[in-house]
């Protein structure tokens, strides 16, 4: 039996107008790409629906129409994993633990960020956008393979 390939999400947030080809390339491989907020124009999330299904949030600095369009939050079932997004990780009204979520996304700070809290993955792919101060312009990255998830932050050239 041939070895099935994992399940791929790619995760991009704060792109605020800018959408790098960086980007894109490494979101080339994904079967979803979940955008966690502060799009900006709608143009963005038509790009990356050229890669894979798309599944976005808005952001605090989305305003109309991306913020008529998207919810504020969401939730995703993919590869047998539980996904809650968000934008602001500060904005969160759920214990994703008890609520039976594997999978945090966010955005906002536009620091990319993987931790663990009561066997809940959090991750925050940074920012795809303009460059805030000195932080990184990143992307993330899930693999998902027999109802395990590997995260990955990819730190883009400028």
């Amino acid at each position: 039996m041939p070895h099935k390939p994992p399940n791929r999400i790619g995760l991009i947030s704060d792109t605020h107008g800018l959408l790098r080809q960086t980007a894109v390339d490494a979101l080339a491989d994904s079967d979803l790409i979940i955008h966690a907020g502060d799009i900006d124009t709608l143009e963005i999330i038509d790009r990356l629906k050229e890669t894979a299904p798309v599944v976005a949030v808005r952001g605090n600095m989305d305003r109309p129409p991306a913020s008529r369009v998207f919810p504020a939050v969401e939730t995703v079932e993919h590869g047998g994993i539980a996904i809650y997004v968000l934008h602001d990780l500060a904005q969160l009204d759920l214990d994703p633990a008890a609520a039976g979520f594997d999978v945090v996304v966010y955005g906002h700070s536009h620091r990319p960020g993987i931790k663990y809290r009561e066997n809940v993955l959090y991750i925050n792919p940074g920012s795809a956008g303009p460059r805030r101060f000195t932080l990184p312009i990143s992307v993330g990255l899930l693999e998902i393979e027999n109802n395990r998830v590997t995260p990955r932050i990819i730190e883009l050239e400028a």
